[in-house]
């Protein structure tokens, strides 16, 4: 890789002074509302979980099923997604997505029975998955390589806001109702509420995806050249318009469209290195064990001895602590690079992780099996929790999410997001239904931290012997 500069290196950095930075800011807000949405729909079961429960009669042991129910459609969801943006561009499959969302809100809460709230949750999964990874491929193909860290990091702070923003809307629709059992209003229990929501956040992104354009390298990609000028002109101006296009055009593969084989080095005879490194990535950042914090925030502070409302107002709390955090990834990620927030988040992670751990384990059992924690073991247990996603969110979420959307070369983005997007959300559904087991086994709270810290410790010489730095790198220039 090389590094590129802003005025004699290709790419659309080329031209400044040219550059329509209104329309590509709010270009760049428009798609992240797609990372709020995921994070919405992905956050909002945290609060309902008591009342699919009870109105379903779901057993115990089948609740972590029916909670990654919806992890399971975000997999298919992302898989497919990164292909079929190739055939029919981002900006379809972001549409589709939209209405997707507002489908699954609505009929996640008007479910009468187990299996139509799963197939719904099913649907808002496949809109996650989708949304999740062409929501940053979308960005990183349309902003400036010198501002794309920063501007595809708004999408992990839109994630972390939709769910806090679950969180709110949980908390405030459960107080309003005496809990999320109660009825609320037309003789609707509150939990139905929580899911009815967000189809207001959807309806705008479906109406907002109508006024943006389509990505310039699917335009390229798919002979549509022409209108790529158009789009980029508009953004970057004419001289920098024709020479991306041109680099895009170069970067692609001409006899064929872009396709699964080409995640397949012809020379070698093996799977593409960098493919590995997205998936490592991916995999990896779900294995430090952050949505056991956003799932089952309610749940899991509740068994560590704090009350209903307590727990619901420690995952708001969470929520605020991991907005702040984005912010200092929006600041820093173009200015040092992704790979040194990375190691700074690891390192992190493995301390925070294992004080966690350590406070969990030395709490007695009270006749419930519930922890009990004292004073100090209590507040050890709440800052090192806090601090840990506060690391997380500097570094492992929105920068992984920078990353597997600008590491692939264009030939292979797609697909290799694809697969990527898979792997992650299959380690996102073995780490949600494995955290219930783990909860209710002799390993406990303690045990489940530590595995996460585990994982946090390996993503340090993974980051250190595997990953590149993309800081300032063309997509044009990127190597497979």
């Amino acid at each position: 890789m090389h590094s590129s500069s802003s005025t004699n290196e290709v790419g659309i950095s080329l031209a400044p002074n040219e550059r329509n930075m209104t329309s590509i800011i709010l270009i760049s807000i428009i798609a992240t509302i797609g990372g709020f949405l995921f994070g919405f729909d992905s956050g909002v079961v945290n609060g309902t979980v008591e009342g699919i429960t009870l109105a379903f009669n779901i057993p115990h042991g089948a609740v972590g099923t029916v909670v990654a129910s919806i992890l399971i459609g975000c997999a298919i969801g992302a898989f497919f997604a990164g292909t079929w943006a190739d055939s029919y561009g981002r900006r379809g499959i972001l549409l589709l997505a939209a209405a997707l969302f507002i489908l699954s809100s609505w009929g996640a809460g008007v479910s009468s029975s187990t299996l139509e709230f799963v197939i719904y949750r099913f649907i808002g999964g496949l809109a996650i998955g989708a949304a999740s990874i062409i929501c940053p491929a979308y960005i990183s193909e349309l902003v400036p390589a010198e501002l794309r860290g920063k501007l595809s990091s708004i999408q992990q702070i839109a994630i972390i806001s939709g769910l806090t923003a679950a969180a709110l809307s949980n908390y405030f629709l459960a107080t309003s109702a005496g809990s999320a059992v109660n009825e609320l209003w037309l003789g609707y229990t509150s939990w139905r509420w929580m899911y009815w929501v967000g189809i207001i956040p959807g309806a705008i992104f479906l109406i907002t995806l109508l006024t943006i354009p389509e990505s310039p390298r699917y335009l390229v990609s798919s002979g549509k050249k022409d209108k790529a000028i158009s789009v980029l002109t508009k953004l970057y101006g004419a001289a920098a318009a024709k020479r991306t296009t041109d680099d895009i055009y170069d970067s692609l593969a001409h006899d064929h469209k872009p396709a699964f084989s080409d995640l397949i080095d012809k020379n070698k005879k093996r799977i593409r290195p960098i493919v590995w490194i997205g998936i490592g990535l991916a995999v990896l950042q779900q294995f430090v064990g952050i949505n056991v914090v956003f799932y089952y925030g309610a749940v899991l502070w509740q068994a560590a001895g704090f009350s209903e409302s307590d727990s619901l107002a420690i995952s708001v709390v969470s929520g605020v602590v991991s907005i702040a955090a984005c912010f200092i990834t929006f600041f820093l990620v173009d200015k040092i690079g992704r790979k040194p927030l990375l190691l700074i988040g690891s390192v992190g992670m493995t301390i925070t992780l294992a004080l966690v751990a350590y406070a969990f384990a030395g709490a007695p059992l009270d006749d419930k099996g519930h922890l009990i924690l004292s004073g100090s073991t209590g507040m050890l247990a709440l800052i090192s929790a806090n601090l840990y996603v506060i690391f997380f969110n500097m570094s492992w979420g929105p920068v992984v999410w920078i990353m597997l959307g600008e590491m692939f070369p264009n030939q292979i983005r797609g697909t290799g997001l694809a697969v990527a997007g898979f792997a992650q959300w299959i380690a996102n559904w073995t780490i949600t239904t494995t955290f219930p087991i783990l909860l209710a086994s002799s390993l406990g709270l303690a045990g489940a931290y530590s595995i996460y810290a585990f994982f946090s410790l390996f993503s340090i010489f993974f980051i250190i012997w595997w990953v590149k730095e993309t800081k300032g790198v063309e997509l044009e220039q990127m190597e497979g």
